[in-house]
This record gives C-alpha cells, sequence and structure tokens, in this order.
C-alpha cells in the first residue's frame, strides 16, 4: 500500500513575482496529486502538504530546484491519506498574517532583524546557564498552546496571529523586555515574525527555536522540556512525540483530562475546541 507522507516547511525570500510562482506550485501539485495548503507572498512561501511518499519526495525535489528555495528545512511527519481534503495555493501579503507586511523585511538570507535561532541544544544550553530567568514565550494560538507548551511558558489568548501585535502594543508583556525570550511555535515560521515584532518592540534579547516544536520533539521528544501534545493543521489535529506525553488540556464540556482538539460546536466551521471523543459525540471516532 502506498505510504501516505506530510512535509510542513517555509523559506523567507524576496519573491518579485509571487503569482508565477503560485501557478507553478499549483501545477506541480496538481500534476502529483499532493494536496494540502501553500501560501505565497512577496516575503516568501510556507508549505503543508501531504500524499502518497513518492509524490511528496517529488514535489519537494521539485520545489527545491528553484534557486530560492534549495536551502528549505523540510519538516516530513507520517500522515493517514485523508490529512487534506483539498489542495489550496494562494498568494497573500503575508505568508503568516500578523497584519505587518510593510514591517517586515526580507533580503537573500531570509527575515532581517529576526531573534537569535538557537537549536534545541542550544535552548537547553541557554536555560542551563540562566535558570528561570529564560521565558518561553508560546508565539501560537491559545488552543494550540491548551493542549502542549513548553514547561513554564508564556501563552496568550490569541486566537490569530493577527492578535498578536495588539496584545504586545498593549504593555501586557512590558515587565519581560529584559529578559531573555526564547520565542517558539509548531515549525519556525510564525516566530520568524513574532522574534522581528518583539525586538522592534523594545525586547532586549530575543531567540527563536530554530525548526520550531517540531524539530525539538525529534530531538527530545517528551524527554525535555516540552509538554503535552502538538496540534497540527491537517486532518489529525494533533500528534504525540512519544507514548509518555502528557496531557495538559481540559475538556471545555466535562472538564475531564484530553488532547483531543475538534471543530465544535459546529463540526464543518472554523471554531476549534478542546473536547474529549466522549463529548464530541459518536461521528468523532467513525
Amino acid at each position: 500500500m502506498p505510504t501516505p507522507k506530510i512535509v510542513l516547511f517555509y523559506v523567507f525570500v524576496p519573491l518579485p513575482d509571487p503569482e508565477a510562482i503560485r501557478l507553478w506550485q499549483l501545477a506541480v501539485c496538481e500534476s502529483l496529486g499532493v494536496r494540502g495548503r501553500i501560501i505565497v507572498s512577496r516575503h516568501g512561501i510556507n508549505s503543508t502538504v501531504g500524499g502518497d511518499i513518492a509524490a511528496v519526495k517529488r514535489y519537494v525535489r521539485t520545489t527545491r530546484a528553484y534557486p530560492g528555495f534549495a536551502g528549505a528545512d523540510i519538516k516530513w511527519s507520517d500522515g493517514t491519506g485523508r490529512d487534506f481534503p483539498r489542495l489550496s495555493v494562494r498568494v497573500r501579503p503575508e505568508i503568516v498574517t500578523f497584519g505587518v507586511p510593510d514591517e517586515i523585511e526580507v533580503d537573500e538570507n531570509g527575515v532581517v532583524g529576526t531573534g537569535t535561532r538557537l537549536t534545541p541544544e542550544q535552548v537547553h544550553e541557554l536555560v542551563d546557564a540562566r535558570g528561570d530567568d529564560v521565558v518561553f514565550f508560546d508565539g501560537r494560538n491559545e488552543i494550540e498552546a491548551q493542549v502542549g507548551r513548553f514547561a513554564g511558558a508564556v501563552t496568550t489568548k490569541a486566537r490569530t496571529t493577527r492578535d498578536f501585535v495588539p496584545l504586545i502594543e498593549s504593555g501586557a508583556f512590558d515587565h519581560l523586555k529584559d529578559r531573555p525570550i526564547v520565542t517558539y511555535c509548531t515549525g519556525g515560521v510564525r516566530c520568524e515574525v513574532l522574534s522581528t515584532v518583539m525586538r522592534h518592540r523594545g525586547f532586549a534579547e530575543v531567540y527563536q527555536l530554530d525548526g520550531g516544536i517540531v524539530r525539538y520533539g525529534e530531538r527530545y521528544g517528551d524527554d525535555g522540556l516540552w509538554q503535552g501534545s502538538l496540534y497540527v493543521f491537517d486532518d489529525r489535529m494533533g500528534v504525540e512525540f512519544s507514548d509518555h506525553a502528557q496531557v495538559l488540556g481540559r475538556c471545555v464540556d466535562c472538564g475531564h483530562p484530553t488532547s483531543n482538539v475538534a471543530n465544535h460546536p459546529d463540526r464543518d466551521g472554523r471554531d476549534l475546541a478542546v473536547i474529549c471523543p466522549d463529548c464530541l459525540g459518536p461521528e468523532s471516532r467513525e
């Protein structure tokens, strides 16, 4: 049987003709039968796609043939074969919508003025050296942080990435401006922008977890500083790094521990909730 795989990657690089890249990516994916979500902007590309492993490998090889994407850090994971219902390839002002496209400057090396990148090992070295002074700052949405986060992390009530700039400008986190801050997100793309936004607003020592939670989980699993489940933007809705992942979430209906995230109350809608399978109903187990 075919082996389904999912790839996640982004590249910040100046693209003078995003529409041409969109049409090319659309043609490549359609020809290979690969589905998922791809966003292209003048700042670069953000892609999460899945399909049969042979098709996905060809997609990666073809995409890397474009010089600007040759160094893309491709993150692989196992799929289910039904991870994406359709293919969406769009041009937008930002590849991650923080609402500040004109504030972000991109050159051939990526985002200009972003936080210092740290490997998972370097994050541990920073914590060993600076202890409790280190602040982990979650760059994801509230629902994602409810089911998994770094120990002691600062999480927000953000429903979308557009909420982060107003939250930071509100002064709610000004007391952290002189502390070492490690921003983190799923695969790293949101922190490219978030760390830049924070630096522009007076946060003195800002880092970003290079490769995001995905790379950290590959290195340390559930035996490091990460706790819980990782929410993902496909039909799986969540993944764990080991068989002993903590359960941090609480069902919105019954309050019992769960890592299950689902569309709720409208199963076909856009609202997400942490809700256990029993409260979600029989259809969740189909």
